[in-house]
């Protein structure tokens, strides 16, 4: 029904356009009229499209699945015809710069473009939700007959020390994605014939051209940054592996230089942070715990989120709406299944915004917590924009804003809130204390949001078969992170798709810009609100001139190339390594005078 109403509805552009090419060429103003009428029509629909799919995460039965799946494909479809359209109006002579990049955020408006008939469209569309349920409901069920949910697996990992468990956890989930590979390949071939409908080589190229620049071009950029921030990460791989090392013995660790998979502390051996005690080694200890006070508080998730909230407007930002905090999930019902994955929402495009998260009373929850804001307040910034403008300037823009919020959490924040009676006295221990606990995560993720991608670039574009999935994975994973498979891999593995964002066709390029470009906001906020000092030391709390500067960059949205709008932030209109760098200076220091004597790097 969805589906149909939105072919009718756009039926008379389409015969409007091709009237007008009948009876004269087509001019600058049609295709404006043409950019207007489907702005209009892709916001009624996304709204559609958002309302029901908060219903079904928040209240999940086979029929609220069913609607999100209709209206998600009525989207879909309405977003594939349109960006056809836009295609064709690129024809037309004499358009202005600005219109031409109107046409290509229409093009890009789906992330996955479908092809133009409609078998495909559906087929592409019940694949998607294939790969989706396959991972959503994978279990593992070891030889007892025991069965784990991948939240209950991931909780084991980040807390046991035990190689044997680890290497079962790790093998049990990857159990799961290899009756996902023949519909992957398949899902690549339809995606990029609607990638090639819209004149890009293939579904890679089209996802690296939404960054106002050529595929080709994004790609060499991507490989400079790496090649910028790899010295740090290299640091780190070397001194972790040698604590783990120390931990386990020989007889688990190769003697090629790399880490195996299974020891990291997290499923995807993506973020380090689960096994600080063991790259520390217990020596050292962070110079105050957030999770213990905040239990001494008696803080809940509402107290939580009103902490968080206070950061804005301490920026001179507005409150949230009412309606915030009425219609928000702040933590997991008792009546009900709901999905309980963090996220904001911007439901009605207007005012009417929403996190949906199960809120622990821990220092991590803090974070997201204040990372989650930053969505919600990006999103009433861009709200006023016409449709296609609204959203952040590059996909990585929304995670790094959240992101540089959160590096504001700081022991004199949380002295500025009352949390912290008073910042812990400086020493180098504090220092690298704070700083490992950070690069754990947020350094030692680069290469893998790097490679995610990259794999899938091979992909896309026919670089790789079927059969050579899973060895061209690890030699990515070999290469880029210095990690290795802890086992001998079936020929019928797929484990790419053991990560939720391979079988949901969700590009990652923007996790690893996010993660360069929140530490080139955080030092710009810190320049705006005055501090002097080390910019790990810095939060913007109560800086509403940094606070302006933020909200004028927001409220521009995608209204401007991304270049145009980070140079109008920072001063700068590409990625500056050199601010995460200059963060973690004293520990890349450190990290050079333990592996003094050590023997780095690994064979790729």
């Amino acid at each position: 029904m969805l589906i149909n109403r939105y072919r009718r509805a756009i039926a008379p552009l389409l015969i409007g356009a091709a009237g007008v090419a009948q009876a004269a060429p087509a001019t600058e103003q049609d295709v404006r009229t043409f950019i207007d009428r489907a702005g209009e029509r892709s916001a009624e629909l996304a709204v559609e499209n958002t309302r029901a799919e908060w219903v079904f995460q928040n209240f999940i039965t086979h029929d609220t699945q069913a609607m999100a799946v209709a209206s998600k494909k009525a989207l879909t479809v309405l977003g594939g015809e349109q960006a056809r359209q836009a295609r064709d109006h690129m024809a037309v002579q004499g358009l202005s710069d600005k219109t031409r990049r109107d046409l290509e955020l229409i093009r890009h408006d789906v992330s996955v473009p479908s092809p133009a008939d409609d078998a495909s469209t559906a087929e592409l569309v019940e694949i998607g939700a294939e790969l989706k349920s396959i991972y959503s409901t994978g279990k593992y069920c070891n030889a007892a007959g025991e069965c784990s949910v991948l939240r209950d697996m991931e909780l084991r990992m980040a807390n046991s020390r035990d190689a044997d468990e680890l290497l079962e956890l790790w093998q049990g989930w990857r159990e799961v994605s290899p009756p996902m590979r023949k519909r992957y390949a398949r899902q690549v071939e339809l995606a990029n014939r609607g990638a090639q409908d819209l004149g890009y080589r293939d579904l890679g190229d089209y996802w690296r051209s939404r960054y106002d620049m050529s595929g080709d071009a994004f790609a060499a950029d991507m490989e400079r940054y790496w090649q910028e921030v790899k010295p740090l990460y290299e640091s780190l791989q070397c001194h972790v592996r040698h604590r783990l090392e120390d931990f386990y013995g020989d007889e688990v660790m190769p003697d090629d230089g790399t880490i195996p998979a299974h020891l990291l502390g997290n499923m995807w051996a993506q973020g380090w942070g689960n096994i600080e005690d063991v790259v520390m080694g217990g020596a050292w200890e962070a110079p105050y715990d957030l999770t213990a006070i905040l239990e001494q508080r008696d803080m809940d998730a509402l107290d939580i989120v009103k902490m968080a909230e206070s950061y804005f407007t301490s920026l001179g930002l507005e409150p949230l709406p009412e309606t915030f905090w009425e219609r928000s999930l702040f933590t997991r019902p008792e009546d009900r299944d709901v999905v309980c994955h963090a996220s904001a929402w911007n439901v009605d495009a207007v005012d009417d915004l929403r996190i949906k998260m199960c809120i622990q009373r821990t220092g991590e929850e803090v974070r997201v917590v204040h990372h989650e804001l930053g969505h919600n307040y990006y999103q009433r910034a861009y709200n006023d924009l016409p449709y296609f403008y609204r959203g952040s300037a590059n996909p990585g823009f929304h995670e790094a804003v959240g992101d540089a919020i959160a590096l504001s959490v700081t022991p004199s924040y949380l002295v500025n809130i009352g949390l912290l009676e008073q910042e812990p006295a400086t020493s180098e221990e504090n220092t690298i204390a704070q700083l490992m606990q950070l690069a754990l995560d947020k350094v030692a993720f680069l290469p893998f949001g790097y490679i995610m991608d990259k794999w899938r670039w091979q992909v896309f574009s026919g670089e790789l078969s079927e059969a050579e999935y899973n060895d061209a994975w690890w030699q990515l994973r070999r290469e880029y992170q210095g990690i290795s498979s802890p086992v001998a891999r079936d020929d019928d593995a797929f484990d790419p798709g053991a990560k939720y964002h391979i079988p949901a066709n969700v590009s990652y390029s923007r996790y690893f810009l996010a993660h360069l470009l929140q530490f080139q906001f955080h030092r710009e906020m810190c320049e705006q609100a005055g501090f002097k000092g080390p910019l790990y030391a810095c939060s913007a709390y109560g800086s509403e001139q940094a606070g302006k500067a933020l909200n004028a960059m927001l409220s521009a949205g995608k209204s401007l190339p991304w270049q145009q709008t980070l140079e109008n932030f920072t001063g700068s209109d590409d990625v500056d390594v050199s601010a995460m760098m200059d963060y973690f200076a004293p520990l890349k220091a450190w990290l050079d005078e333990q592996n003094r004597d050590r023997q780095c790097g690994w064979q790729s």
